[in-house]
Order: structure tokens, then sequence, then C-alpha cells
């Protein structure tokens, strides 16, 4: 009895030691609040810094994570680029450079990740491209002609360079604002290379553009010879798988997002063809040039992509079949500013851009989490559609317009004919291009209709078409 009256106080105070052992707070373990450390936080100098102080880009490499920070127009001081390590601490690089930087690409050939001016490598060392490290660089692309060992690098303000990523010798090559003729304030995003071209984004976007007085955003393509302006409306994302064999599987399809006044805007190339598609906005905080910093679309997990636009993520698919795009679903609405987002570690991570000086110092942190999380973030909502006070012809069939992953739904339709026009209601439920109608709707002279769809009605498509010319609306919300 006494040896099992031992036995069993043995097992209660050993229970207690590692109880306590366990639950006593550890002073060296940094301070974390749902998902957030406040010690990994970059910051700005409260006087003398001129805006904001972002989180440009991420990268994990050589055992780290990389973090490349920036500053408005390259004004301000002490920031940089930043490794953060598995016991959550992080310092600012010895061979920092404070500018506007939001690149980044890993280049195999070389064994180097790139980000902002930075070339890191396996070990974790770091050289910098002193020439671009003057300029705000927003993307880095393979190259058409010598991918083994250059990248091109994109700035905002519209200027090409190839890099040598051996050597560091850097040349520039355009100035886009003259290549594709870009007024107003010049802003290029993103940038990348497949199917033999690079493809830009320029997402300018003021009153004039909504006014449709001026149309300062683009989105071009370059075969290495030659400019094609794809559209005059802002675009801000262009991204896809990165093949070192580019074209070989799969298409390597590429994505670009934008917007105009009625909607966001998904282009898709595929084997050398572009299509479009329309999805709703989910705030109309991201319709200007400066507010959509940074809109991404990232390979989150493998082969699996996440699609940051106007106010919502969603999930994309990386792989095109017969040529359609199928499988895009909303995953919540959010207004945080994320300019990049990954996976390491095990966390998902997002970076910010959270505090300028308008409201004292400026300030951006990152966040750590479970990729799940982002479906508890807020109820996908939205509003858009294919038209806004658009002229149309007979017969006219608009771009379709998702609908699928909302609960409730209501088209709204108008026109300025003196005549009753017919608004016909196309769906694609198989999201394969196999449209069927739905409803014609007429709209009296100069007249206005809505259309309740059932609740829980999701089709993947939807597009209209009208049986006479007229300026048309036809503009959805979704909740």
């Amino acid at each position: 009895m006494k040896s099992i009256q031992k036995n069993i106080l043995f097992c209660f105070w050993t229970v207690a030691f590692l109880s306590k052992s366990y639950c006593e707070p550890n002073v060296d373990t940094p301070l974390q609040i749902n998902g957030v450390f406040p010690s990994l936080t970059v910051f700005a100098d409260g006087v003398g810094s001129h805006s904001e102080t972002g989180i440009g880009a991420l990268i994990p490499w050589a055992n780290k994570l990389w973090a490349i920070g920036y500053v408005v127009h390259i004004r301000g001081d002490g920031i940089g680029l930043y490794e953060i390590s598995d016991d959550m601490t992080m310092r600012l690089h010895p061979e920092s450079v404070t500018g506007t930087f939001a690149n980044r690409m890993v280049h195999w050939e070389t064994k180097q990740a790139a980000i902002g001016p930075h070339l890191i490598d396996p070990e974790g060392n770091v050289r910098t491209l002193e020439e671009l490290s003057k300029h705000r660089l927003t993307s880095t692309a393979r190259h058409l002609i010598h991918p083994g060992t250059m990248a091109y690098y994109l700035t905002m303000e519209g200027l090409l360079f190839e890099a040598n990523l051996e050597t560091l010798e850097t040349k520039q090559l355009q100035d886009l604002i003259k290549e594709l003729g870009i007024v107003g304030q010049p802003h290029f995003k993103g940038a990348h290379t497949a199917q033999g071209r690079l493809v830009v984004a320029n997402n300018t976007y003021e009153e004039p553009e909504f006014l449709g007085e001026r149309s300062a955003g683009c989105l071009a393509e370059w075969d290495g010879n030659r400019w094609t302006i794809l559209e005059r409306n802002p675009f801000v994302e262009v991204s896809g798988k990165q093949n070192p064999g580019p074209g070989k599987r799969y298409g390597n399809t590429l994505f670009a997002t934008g917007w105009n006044k009625s909607s966001a805007i998904l282009r898709v190339l595929h084997d050398g063809k572009w299509k479009r598609y329309l999805l709703p906005k989910s705030s109309h905080s991201f319709d200007h040039t400066w507010n959509t910093e940074w809109m991404r679309i990232r390979e989150a997990q493998t082969e699996r992509y996440l699609m940051d636009l106007h106010g919502m993520f969603y999930e994309l698919p990386p792989l095109i079949y017969d040529g359609h795009l199928w499988g895009i679903k909303p995953i919540c609405s959010h207004l945080r500013i994320v300019p990049d987002f990954l996976f390491w570690r095990g966390l998902f991570v997002m970076a910010g851009d959270q505090t300028d000086n308008a409201v004292g110092q400026p300030q951006s942190g990152f966040w750590f989490g479970n990729i799940d999380d982002l479906w508890s973030m807020g109820k996908p909502s939205g509003w858009g559609g294919p038209w806004w006070e658009t002229p149309v012809n007979a017969g006219d069939v608009s771009d379709p317009f998702l609908m699928t992953g909302f609960d409730k739904k209501v088209v709204h339709l108008t026109h300025n004919s003196d005549e009753a026009v017919e608004f016909t209601l196309e769906v694609d439920f198989l999201g394969n291009g196999s449209w069927r109608e739905y409803d014609t709707i007429e709209v009296l002279p100069k007249g206005y209709q809505h259309h309740e769809f059932p609740d829980g009605y999701s089709a993947h498509w939807v597009r209209v078409r009208v049986n006479r010319e007229c300026m048309a609306t036809a503009y959805f919300v979704y909740r």
C-alpha cells in the first residue's frame, strides 16, 4: 500500500512540476496577440518621415523570412531589408537600403532570391544592385532572352531595367511612359514573364478616369521587340506560376488584375490567347491609384493560389482546362492593405501597410496565422457589373461577371432609350462557356427594373445582352 501511495505522490508532483514549467510565461518569448507580434513592427522616425512605412514584399530564403520595407517616394531612412528568425526575432540587415520596394522573385539558375535591390544567396549573404536602389522597384520578372543570368526590374515611374544577377551590371532598357503613351501620374506595379512575353501593369486612376475624361491606366505586353497595349484601364497585378522552362507545362498561365468604374477585372493569358472576366468590388476604398498598394496573386501553398482583388480574397485555380477559367471562388471581404502574403514555417503570413504620418508615427507589422483563418475575416459581399452607363449595340454581349459564392443577389437594369429595351441574362453554371438563357427582362423607355435571384442561386458566371442600341447599365449587388 505504501509503495502505491508513493507512486501516486510521485506522479502528482511530476504533473505539477511539468504544468508549472509549461504554464509559466517565458520571458524570452515575444508577445503575440491574435497572430500579431508587436515586436515585429517596421517603424519610421516619427519626425522627418514623409508618409508611410509599408512592408512591400516577403520571401522565405536561407532559413529565414525576409521582408523589404518601403517609404513614399524614397524619402525617409532607417528601414530596409529585414530578416526574421524562427524564434520570432527580427533584425535590420546591415546591407539595408531605405527606399520604395515591393518586388521579389527567386532566380533558381543563380540560386539567389531577389527582393528590393538586394540579392540573397543560399547562405544568407546579401549583395545590392546599387543603381537600382535609387529607384522605386515594383516588380522583378524573368528575362526573355537571357533567363539563366538576367532579370527585368520595373520601377513605379515606368523605367524598365535589365540586371545581370551574377555581375550586378544593370542597364536601362526603356521608358514605358514614352513607349506606352502614359499620361497623368505613372504608377507601374506588377510585371511577369510567360509565354514569350513580358506583361506590365500601370494603375493610374483618379477622378479624370472615373469621369471618362482620361485613360491613363494600362496593361501591355512586350515580345522583346514591340509593345502591344492590351487595355487602357488601371491594372495593378501581373502574376503566374514561375516556370524555369516557360510554357513547358500547363500553358504557363498568366493572370492580370485591374478595375474600371463598374467592376474589378481579371485578364487571363493561356496558350497565347487572352480572355477577360469581371468580378465584383468589395469596397470602393481601392478605387484610386494610391489605394491599391498592393493587391497580389500568390502561390500561397504549393499549387494553391490566392488572389487579393479590390477588398476580397479569392481562391484562384492555377490551371486552365479547355481554355476556360473555372473554380474561382470568393473567400472573404476585408479592408486590409496586404502588400504580400505567403507561407513560412507552417504559418500563413501577411505583410501590411497600416499607419502613415497622418495619424502619428508611420509603422506596419505582420500577421501570422492559418490560411483557413481568412474564411472568418468577413462574409464575401460586393457590387459591380459589366455596364455602367455604357453605350451598347443591339446584340452586344457583355464580358462574364462572377456570380458564384454569394448568398443573395440582385441585378439593377436601366437605359436611356426612348423605346423599351429587353435585357437578356445568360448564365454559365459549369464555368466552361456553356451559356444558357436565364431570363429576359423588359425595361420601359428610359426606365428601370431590378431582379432578385432566389436565395442561394449560384451559377458560376452571368452575362447580359440587349436587343436595342442604348446607353445601358447592368449592375449586380451581392451579399
